[in-house]
């Protein structure tokens, strides 16, 4: 597979330019779950301008998109993403908190990196089918809504991964390597409770405070700590406290919940627990209670064949080299760190410190122990569906956390482009592996087809539920 490899680098180094723009623009114009218009417009004209087939709204959603390259033969799937986060606003190359905007949005997990490198590998695929005169085809999916949305979650429940035979994925990292397949399947929800109003000193015995019971349901839920998996998660947010006043007794408030374990299965046991704590806080509280689920993701399902595939890749490229520009500003950001934050990098990955590192010029091996503190992707249900390999980029400096302003201020350095630019080649090159190796998609197939045997379909979003196109907007 070496010349296949080498031959879709040279692609990939052809078209770069053009994508380190477009990560650039999504990045200035960061945008919400299920409210990504813009930066969804931006990828769909970027694969016209490539020449792809591209379809809008996929699975009804509008900010979903794809966009497919080439004919008959397998199919290939490389996933991107561009959903922003709120209160993460942050000047681009300052290495101090600075907001373009106070509370605005921010590329805080490097999405605008996401889903321009996996554009640029898929069209480097496309020419190099073109080229060599293979069967097969790319897809392209711009997948909005990670972040709490599940956007991949609805797209596979409506069928749109339904014809594919390999999927693959990445993320902004601080190392360079196959990403473990270890995730927390989730479910996010909200409680609504519904009191009565009235006057805090007058009549206080009148009213019936929502926002008491949101308050005991919180108590009842942390007693729940306890008695839980220790690799359990459950987290919570006000969304309405019911008002300002502190003299008018709360009539209604809300309270949105995102439950964490190993599994699906776990998860939903754990929805049950949680949906009686809230019902004994409406019974203390004489108000009513009413949930709505909002998403959910499955758990990662890895698969050794496509792992493996990816690993040699990683191994033919090297790892990705940076400037002492690079580093320079790499450095600054680590000045705004704990050294607990730089540590917990290292040990995430399982790899020893080295005195002065700041950007990662090595590779984490396929063979380092599992990460531990992992979170959750809805990349967990393509995974389900069809065999799915992920890598990670390294694209900042080691220890910036995720979900911060750091992560803005880096996601338009050179260094930044210089890993999109790195894991946007082992992508194309792990898919024209797949696309010229039979034999290759038939072990992934076979792998996948042995983890996912006798298990039980639990699929985590269920069939009523639509897409919380209002999420953005506080649900």
């Amino acid at each position: 597979m070496r010349s296949n490899s080498e031959e879709i680098w040279r692609r990939v180094e052809e078209k770069r330019e053009r994508f380190f723009e477009l990560s650039d623009r999504v990045w200035g114009m960061p945008e919400l779950n299920y409210a990504e218009h813009r930066s969804a417009a931006a990828h769909a004209e970027a694969l016209e301008a490539e020449g792809f087939r591209v379809t809008r709204g996929v699975a009804g959603i509008p900010t979903a998109v794809m966009g497919e390259a080439g004919e008959g033969g397998p199919v290939v799937a490389i996933l991107g993403e561009y959903d922003a986060l709120p209160g993460l606003s942050q000047e681009a190359g300052v290495a101090e908190h600075r907001p373009v905007e106070p509370n605005g949005h921010g590329h805080g997990c490097g999405h605008n990196l996401l889903g321009s490198a996996s554009l640029l590998a898929a069209a480097a695929v496309k020419d190099w089918l073109a080229a060599r005169g293979i069967q097969g085809r790319v897809r392209y999916y711009g997948c909005p809504a990670e972040e709490g949305g599940s956007a991949k979650g609805f797209m596979v429940r409506d069928g749109a991964f339904d014809d594919v035979d390999i999927a693959i994925c990445w993320h902004p990292a601080a190392f360079s390597g196959v990403n473990k397949p270890h995730s927390l399947a989730c479910l996010e929800m909200d409680f609504s409770f519904t009191g009565r109003s009235s006057h805090a000193a007058a009549a206080p015995h009148l009213g019936r405070s929502a926002l008491d019971a949101v308050e005991l349901m919180n108590v009842g839920v942390n007693y729940m700590r306890e008695h839980m998996p220790s690799d359990a998660r459950i987290h919570y947010a006000l969304q309405d406290a019911g008002g300002i006043a502190p003299n008018v007794v709360q009539g209604r408030a809300r309270v949105r919940y995102l439950i964490r374990s190993l599994t699906m299965a776990e998860v939903l046991a754990l929805q049950a627990r949680v949906r009686k704590v809230a019902q004994g806080a409406a019974l203390m509280t004489e108000t009513s209670v009413t949930d709505r689920v909002l998403s959910a993701d499955a758990e990662l399902v890895g698969n050794d064949p496509l792992e493996q595939a990816m690993e040699e890749n990683f191994l033919r490229l090297g790892p990705p080299r940076f400037d002492a520009a690079d580093k320079a500003f790499a450095h600054a950001i680590q000045a705004t760190l704990t050294p607990a934050e730089i540590d917990s990098a290292y040990r995430r990955v399982g790899l020893a410190p080295i005195p002065g590192e700041v950007l990662a010029e090595r590779l984490v091996p396929l063979s380092a122990p599992a990460p531990s503190g992992v979170g959750s992707t809805d990349v967990g249900t393509v995974s389900w569906k069809v065999p799915t390999v992920q890598a990670r980029g390294a694209t900042h400096a080691i220890g910036t956390p995720g979900h911060s302003w750091q992560i803005v201020a880096q996601g338009k350095t050179p260094a930044a482009h210089k890993g999109l630019e790195h894991v946007a080649k082992v992508m194309a090159g792990t898919a024209a592996d797949a696309l010229s190796d039979p034999a290759l998609l038939a072990r992934a197939r076979a792998d996948h087809a042995a983890r996912t045997a006798g298990m039980p379909e639990v699929f985590p979003i269920p069939k009523e539920v639509p897409p919380p196109f209002d999420m953005a907007a506080g649900g």
